[in-house]
């Protein structure tokens, strides 16, 4: 794989090359689509992430220059036995500012949202699904 050169972007190469720890490093969770480049336009104008790298097969979106990026990993190219996996991912996304608000921006954008925003005993909580069926969980970032 080559680095993308993209800034902020965070490649497995170039995450080993400024590792200061002996811990290990989460560089990004994969999230399998059926078209890599209709995963990108929904998860960066719907949802609002950044592009932090886009080279043909590596395609990653987070928050530009912090960690907990997704690898929008197409199905079609990552190999015998890989599936789509509709349904909740385990993946949480954190959101800044007032998460009302930030959620009725969402559903403006037309992101569906499976649940809430509801407040819990825990604090906000939502859950979205993008057009693949896979659905992440949505809190307050503060």
């Amino acid at each position: 794989m080559r680095d993308s050169g993209l800034e902020g972007a965070v490649s497995p190469l170039a995450a080993r090359k400024t590792r200061k720890s002996n811990a290990a490093l989460v560089a990004s969770v994969a999230v399998v689509v059926a078209d890599r480049a209709a995963a990108k336009e929904w998860y960066t104008k719907k949802l609002g992430l950044h592009l932090v790298a886009d080279d043909d097969h590596w395609i990653v979106v987070g928050r530009k220059g912090e960690g907990g990026q997704l690898h929008l990993c197409q199905r079609s190219e990552a190999g015998d036995g890989v599936a789509l996996e509709p349904g909740p991912s385990g993946i949480l996304l954190l959101l800044p500012g007032d998460f009302q608000k930030a959620c009725a921006r969402l559903k403006a954008a037309g992101v569906e949202f499976v649940s809430g925003p509801e407040r819990a005993p825990s604090g906000w909580y939502a859950s979205v699904r993008d057009p693949d069926g896979n659905e992440h969980s949505l809190m307050p970032a503060a």
